[in-house]
C-alpha cells in the first residue's frame, strides 16, 4: 500500500511469480536463482527488488530463518556478479519484522544480515516500523531512477 500510494500509475510487480531476469535486446543475460517478493518496475530488467522476512507465531526457531538469510545472501551475490561483469545494477532491499524471532531467538542471524549489509549484498535493511518511515523515500528515489533512465 505504501509503494502504490507513491508510484501512482507506474508499473510495479508486487508479487512476481517468475524469476528475476535481466535481458539485453530482448535476450536473457542473467536469470536469478529464486523468486523475490517484489520488483520495480517488474521482474524483467528491474531497477530494484525486495524481500520480506517476517516470522511470527512460530513455535520453534528453525531452519526457516536460516534459509531466509541464505536466500538473501544468494540474491545479493548474484546481483554483485551481474554488476561486476556487466555493470548492471539492481538495488536490493530487505524488510524484516518479528522482534522475538530476530532479537531473542536468532540474534546470530540478525548479525549475519548486518554483515550482508556491510558487504554490499543488500542495499538497505528496513527493520520493523522503518518500513513505514523509510520506504516512502526509497520509492521516491526509485521513481527518480526510473524517470532518469527513460530519458
Amino acid at each position: 500500500m505504501i509503494i502504490e500510494s507513491i508510484i501512482g500509475e507506474r508499473k510495479c510487480d508486487y508479487d512476481p511469480r517468475k524469476l528475476t531476469t535481466v535481458t539485453i535486446d530482448g535476450f536473457p543475460l542473467r536469470i536469478l536463482a529464486r523468486r523475490v517478493d517484489g520488483a520495480f518496475p517488474c521482474a524483467v530488467n528491474p531497477i530494484a527488488i525486495w524481500e520480506i522476512k517476517e516470522y511470527y507465531y512460530t513455535t520453534t526457531f528453525g531452519s526457516r530463518v536460516a534459509d531466509g538469510v541464505y536466500e538473501t545472501l544468494l540474491d545479493g551475490m548474484e546481483i554483485e556478479e551481474l554488476y561486476e561483469h556487466k555493470k548492471i545494477n539492481i538495488l536490493h532491499y530487505l524488510m524484516i519484522d518479528a522482534h522475538d524471532t530476530w532479537w531473542n531467538c536468532g540474534r546470530s542471524y540478525l548479525c549475519r544480515i548486518v554483515d550482508m549489509l556491510h558487504m554490499g549484498y543488500v542495499d538497505e535493511v528496513l527493520f520493523g516500523y522503518e518500513v513505514v518511515e523509510r520506504l516512502p523515500d526509497i520509492v521516491a528515489n526509485l521513481i527518480d531512477l526510473l524517470d532518469s533512465s527513460a530519458t
